[in-house]
């Protein structure tokens, strides 16, 4: 069970956690409380992982200990209580190895998570509802926080597209996994002759990015509509324009948020979208340019699924980048996708 090693090197994180503490110790530091608090979230971070490490490698000692008493006496109970707190050492040298690989400098950082409706109409909304469903269920599994930032319902049912911002330590390095087209194939419930439909919806994972990144957004720039927020079936959410859509003209990118009944806040979430999708495209125009985007592009790709979740004639859930499977789909639905994030990380090992 010698786990020294194969995770990291956890004496150059604390070297970095000293370098980073002799920062803080200029009298100067706080003048810039936006670095002063970055700077603070990092050895936050660093700590918690090196914490993690040093309580594995005591229950590691403590494992040996019980492993030897119950091979000595051979009893069954000792056994049993060996085995069990095996399982559980296991899972969180698991989860302290996903946390070593996600070394890329944005995956520390919150998430922006979006969700489309593919062709299909009310299957496809419903099934966007059913997605955002299960990965609301994750976010709370692992003890993340999330605000919905845009919600734009269907017109009978389900959700024509919605955009979470996630909160929580290595929320981007995990969900970009999630990245690219979902595939659905089920009975459907809104088809009278219950026959089976197939239907896609598309997922983007943004890092957020903080204000404090070089990421200039001219105001000239920017076509600011506003327009009234409307509910399911057409239903006013309230009677003022209080949503906004913000075209950036150079990219054409659109985002719009109609989440909050304040304008100004819907503002800011629309502009804090905006800036996430033009730091992911500018990190793409710079892998681009080292012939690394193709591949990317093509996991995205409308029509190239990375995931099928299927409930008829069979249950299974199986992720084709990886080929990691389950039959359990009530499981997967219900937000258990750790093994489908896991298996697309460690096959992203350089």
């Amino acid at each position: 069970m010698n786990i020294y090693g194969v995770i990291f090197d956890v004496d150059q994180l604390k070297i970095k956690i000293d370098s980073l503490l002799e920062k803080t110790a200029v009298p100067d530091f706080w003048n810039d409380s936006q670095n002063a608090q970055k700077i603070n979230r990092q050895i936050s971070r660093l700590k918690s992982v090196v914490e993690s490490w040093e309580k594995l490698k005591a229950q590691e000692e403590n494992l040996q200990v019980l492993l030897d008493l119950a091979e000595e006496s051979n009893d069954k109970e000792l056994q049993e209580e060996f085995k069990s707190e095996l399982r559980e050492f296991k899972v969180q040298v698991e989860e302290l190895e996903l946390k070593s690989i996600l070394g890329g400098v944005d995956d520390p950082k919150n998430a922006i998570l979006t969700i489309h409706a593919g062709a299909g109409g009310t299957e496809a909304q419903d099934w966007v509802q059913m997605l955002l469903r299960m990965y609301t269920r994750w976010i709370e599994r692992r003890g993340f926080a999330y605000h919905i930032l845009d919600l734009l319902p269907g017109e009978e049912a389900g959700i024509k597209s919605a955009v979470l911002e996630v909160q929580g330590d290595y929320a981007y390095g995990y969900l970009k996994a999630e990245g690219g087209v979902h595939r659905l194939v089920r009975l459907s419930p809104f088809d009278a002759n219950h026959r089976r439909h197939t239907s896609f919806a598309s997922v983007f994972v943004f890092p957020e990015i903080e204000s404090d990144v070089d990421i200039e957004i001219n105001p000239k720039d920017l076509r600011i509509d506003t327009f009234r927020a409307s509910g399911a079936g057409g239903q006013h959410v309230n009677k003022t324009d209080s949503a906004v859509r913000i075209t950036h003209i150079p990219t054409g990118i659109v985002v719009q948020s109609q989440a909050e009944r304040s304008q100004h806040m819907n503002r800011e979430n629309a502009l804090k979208i905006l800036r996430s999708r033009l730091y992911k495209k500018k990190m793409e125009e710079e892998e681009q340019k080292r012939s690394e985007i193709e591949k990317g592009k093509k996991d995205i790709a409308w029509g190239s699924q990375i995931r099928s979740y299927v409930f008829h004639p069979y249950n299974m859930v199986k992720d084709h980048r990886t080929g990691a499977e389950t039959g359990n789909t009530q499981a997967v639905m219900d937000g258990d996708i750790d093994r489908f994030i896991r298996a697309y990380l460690l096959s992203h090992i350089t």
